[in-house]
């Protein structure tokens, strides 16, 4: 056995990647799908679309690496979070598009459940806060606005899934309806304690539990592939969320360590071990990977809009032509000129937890340009993510001594450098900076004995680049606090 074929499937593409017993990337083959937008505050995917690019691009990727099939020890699969799928158990086919992780609509339903009482009794069980990011609500709004669907459900004959059980559902011919407790534990129906679904929160939600996927095991085979268009029989033996993920591939296998990802969004995770450590800052707990008799846990910020800020710029705007303009384009001022952008496109993730938060852009002149946009752009996924770590700070008692970071974003080094600048400690890029399908990678390929133990893996990672704070303090606190200035413009504007 030579490889592991990553499946990475997000919010914005489908990607595989195959990768050595090095840890290096072989061959990466990608492709964009379509964003659905029905109504403001509303995003969609066709569940069709995801499971079909995520199945090509897997069968390009192998033919690219020149790999047999026999070659390939295991298949890891890592997905957008959150993400909620319905679909017919003898069919396949999906009831609805998929409601996104981004998706508001839920918002009314999250307040009222908060007003019934019920916030605490969620924290205290799931690790996270009544939100409209979560599958939970989102589930029981399929169920209760697609015709029929709750008694289909109730009837066993639905089948619900975040897009990781989706995509095993389709790899498997149907043959597993399966997800992971790191993927479970974003579904506010998750006993993250217990690790188990829980009745109680299954009840106030209104959701049958026929229609839930199995738990997975430690360590188990989750199904082997059966469909068209891919080698047949191959072993699917890992999965996790993709920000859990991640956290696996920077080998942030300890307790304390933390890394960021630079996505669609944001997403900063830092291990707690086998402890769930409760937020006092509105951060969540989450469970980060369940592979021997406990789980390991984390505590999380997220970040909704961060390189989804830089496609507006491009899609919605059009004062760029591709992602990859912003950086020399943002370089060409030497600051924002006063302007600040808040991509509150989705609401407000941690720690504001603002659903009715709108984007905003504030500090306009007759002198602003769309450099000025684009510099203010950068520098507002920087300060989100800078107030996520104060906050992760104050909950465990540990001041970082350096974050370590990933995703695509992470290739444009005057971000990286404004991002050094308003932490104020050395911000570590790493070789390989696919860590979320190199996490789900490791998973798999640790579950077929493809890798001996974290051990190992830990000794795979290795620095690219290490961006050094280059401004005071005192500077970097200013700068934050101007950043809060324009927050608070954007709080609670929308309403449902």
């Amino acid at each position: 056995m030579k490889a592991i074929l990553a499946l990475d499937q997000g919010t914005t593409s489908s990607r595989a990647i195959v990768f050595d017993r090095a840890g290096e990337p072989v061959c990466v083959s990608q492709q964009e799908f379509r964003q659905i937008f029905p109504r403001p505050g509303w995003v969609e995917h066709d569940p069709r679309e995801i499971f079909a690019s995520q199945r090509d691009v897997a069968a390009r990727a192998l033919a690219g690496s020149g790999l047999a099939a026999s070659d390939v020890a295991a298949v890891g699969i890592t997905n957008q979070r959150e993400t909620t799928v319905l679909w017919e158990r003898a069919t396949g086919r999906p009831v609805a598009n998929a409601i996104v992780w981004q998706d508001r609509r839920t918002a009314s339903r999250c307040d009222a459940l908060r007003q019934a009482g019920h916030e605490e009794t969620f924290r205290a069980r799931t690790g996270l806060v009544l939100d409209p990011y979560f599958a939970g609500t989102k589930l029981a709004w399929l169920l209760d606005e697609v015709p029929g669907a709750r008694a289909r459900a109730e009837r066993g004959e639905l089948a619900f899934g975040t897009v990781d059980s989706w995509l095993v559902w389709h790899l498997t011919g149907g043959e597993s309806h399966v997800t992971d407790a790191s993927n479970a534990s974003r579904t506010l129906l998750f006993d993250i304690h217990g690790l188990d679904w829980d009745e109680e929160l299954l009840a106030i939600l209104g959701i049958p539990r026929a229609v839930l996927p199995r738990v997975a095991r430690p360590g188990e085979i989750l199904g082997r592939t059966r469909c068209e268009g891919l080698p047949p029989g191959l072993p699917i033996a890992g999965m996790a969320g993709d920000q859990q993920a991640a956290l696996f591939g920077q080998a942030c296998h300890r307790p304390g360590l933390a890394k960021n990802t630079y996505g669609t969004g944001c997403f900063l995770l830092m291990n707690t071990g086998e402890r769930a450590a409760a937020s006092r800052h509105r951060l969540l707990t989450t469970v980060a990977w369940h592979r021997g008799p406990g789980a390991h846990y984390a505590l999380e910020g997220a970040v909704f809009v961060a390189g989804a800020a830089v496609q507006w710029l491009r899609d919605g705007l059009g004062i760029i032509a591709s992602a990859a303009e912003v950086g020399p384009l943002a370089a060409s001022v030497p600051d924002s000129g006063g302007v600040h952008f808040v991509p509150a496109l989705s609401g407000l993730g941690s720690p504001h937890w603002d659903p009715h938060a709108r984007g905003t852009i504030v500090g306009l002149t007759r002198g602003s340009t769309r450099a000025h946009l684009a510099r203010a752009t950068l520098e507002a996924i920087a300060y989100q993510s800078a107030e996520l770590l104060e906050a992760m700070a104050a909950d465990s008692g540990i001041a970082l001594a350096e974050l370590r970071v990933d995703g695509g974003a992470t290739a444009n080094d005057l971000l990286m450098q404004v991002q050094a600048d308003v932490l104020g400690v050395p911000v570590v890029r790493p070789r390989v900076t696919e860590t979320t399908a190199l996490g789900a990678a490791y998973l798999a390929g640790l579950a077929v004995g493809f890798w001996s133990g974290e051990e190992e893996i830990a000794g795979l990672w290795a620095r690219e680049r290490v961006f050094e704070p280059q401004v005071g303090r005192d500077e970097a606190h200013a700068r934050l606090a101007q950043w809060r200035r324009a927050v608070e413009r954007a709080r609670d504007w929308a309403r449902d």
